[in-house]
This record gives C-alpha cells, sequence and structure tokens, in this order.
C-alpha cells in the first residue's frame, strides 16, 4: 500500500533526475540496435524478393536501395550491426566475470563506440 504522507515525491527516481552515463548509453544503444537491425533486414529482405519477382520490380526496388535513404539505412544497419557485435562480445567478457570495474567497463564503453564505428567504415571500404 502506497504512503500516504510522502506528498509529491515521485515514487522512484525519474529519468530527468540521472545523469546519462557512458555506460548506460551503451545499455540503451545495444537494445536499440538490436531493433533497429529490423529496418536492414526488410530491406535485404525486401531487395530479395524484387530480385525474385523479376527485371521490372527489381528494378524499383534496386532504385529505393541505392538512393540516398536506401543507402542510409544500408549503413545505418552496418554501423548497428557492427554496434551489437561489438558491445555483444564486451557482454561475453563480462559473462566471463571480467570488466566489471567502473573505469575498466568506460573504456570498454568507448571501444565500443570507437570499434563500431571503424568497423563500419572498414566494411564500406571494403564493399
Amino acid at each position: 500500500m502506497a504512503d500516504v504522507n510522502r506528498g509529491n515525491r515521485p515514487l522512484s527516481p525519474h529519468i530527468s533526475i540521472y545523469k546519462p552515463q557512458f555506460t548506460s548509453v551503451t545499455s540503451i544503444l545495444h537494445r536499440a540496435t538490436g531493433v533497429g537491425l529490423t529496418a536492414g533486414a526488410v530491406l535485404a529482405v525486401v531487395w530479395l524478393l524484387g530480385v525474385a519477382s523479376g527485371p521490372e520490380t527489381f528494378a524499383a526496388v534496386d532504385g529505393f536501395a541505392t538512393s540516398w535513404i536506401g543507402n542510409l539505412v544500408w549503413i545505418g544497419s552496418t554501423w548497428a550491426l557492427a554496434y551489437h557485435f561489438c558491445n555483444g562480445i564486451r557482454h561475453l567478457v563480462w559473462d566471463a566475470g571480467y570488466g566489471y570495474e567502473i573505469a575498466t567497463a568506460e573504456k570498454s564503453a568507448q571501444a565500443v563506440g570507437v570499434g563500431s564505428v571503424v568497423l563500419t567504415a572498414l566494411i564500406w571500404l571494403l564493399v
């Protein structure tokens, strides 16, 4: 039962109270990139369906997939995949029992951010 004498105070700390930390942002981004990978998967499936549907359909789908917005989705999906991959490795290290110290967690979070950008750039340079 709620305490009637608590006044106007919130029941629990609200997001506006906490200053975002790099480690909390990486956690949120890990979830967001996992969901965001759906956009790239949908575009890839639509592109493959266009290939299977014939030259006219493929031309229309490929026109979108190679447009500036299609390229933005491809690059964003590549970054999301690279970020999710790098942060997944970070979580595997945590599962092994390492990297829980605050300084180490912050450094590994920064490494995930830098590593995902570098990995995305390398993928697009090779493609």
